[in-house]
């Protein structure tokens, strides 16, 4: 019945699966000490709508915020480097997101199932897309791939329906099996002079 918590300056690390299941839980302001949010931290947090993430976070592991399906709003701190496999993986109700530039790594199946997901800004430091990252995405209509990118993982827009161009720079070398799968909207594809 748990409806809300603060989480004071103290604190440097929520641990694994924390609050896992905390079905009432509506918002999470988590504060400028916190440097790790650890796996399934929030998981199942299935009335959670706003998330704030403190700008001296550097990783969101595993599954930390996996079917907070009425998640609508998530702030990413600019200190984040590592956005874990499942990391937000069916949060049905989040339309937007942006990945800050101090991203290097979007984990395997990090965005897949975000339904109504519409717009993503991928920042300039992210080189890896993971597997599946953001399959099944099927509000998602355009997505801007930056120059640091090298590889693009298997199912990465699988099943994003509405998917309708795509650029991959000259960065990328890599361009997984399915990663466009199913994308039955698309219609303009470039493919960088770097992929081999």
């Amino acid at each position: 019945n748990m409806t809300s918590i603060t989480i004071p300056d103290s604190v440097t690390e929520i641990g694994d699966w924390a609050f896992y299941g905390c079905s009432s839980l509506t918002s999470v302001t988590i504060g400028n000490s916190v440097i790790k949010i650890g796996c399934g931290a929030f998981r199942d947090c299935s009335s959670l709508e706003s998330v704030k993430i403190g700008n001296n976070v550097t990783e969101i592991e595993y599954s930390a915020f996996e079917e907070c399906s009425n998640l609508t709003s998530v702030t990413i701190g600019n200190s984040v480097t590592s956005i874990g496999d499942s990391a937000f993986h069916g949060c049905s109700s989040l339309t937007s997101v942006t990945i800050p530039d101090s991203v290097t790594e979007i984990g395997g199946w990090a965005f897949a199932g975000c339904i109504n997901l519409a717009s993503v800004t991928i920042g300039n430091n992210v080189t890896s897309i993971g597997a599946s990252a953001f399959e099944g995405c099927s509000s998602l209509t355009s997505v801007t791939i930056p120059d640091s990118v090298t590889e693009i993982g298997q199912s990465a827009f699988s099943n994003c329906g509405r998917l309708t161009s795509v650029i991959i720079p000259n960065s990328v070398t890599k361009v997984g099996v399915w990663a466009f799968q199913r994308c039955s909207s698309l219609t303009s594809v470039t493919i960088g002079n770097g992929v081999t």
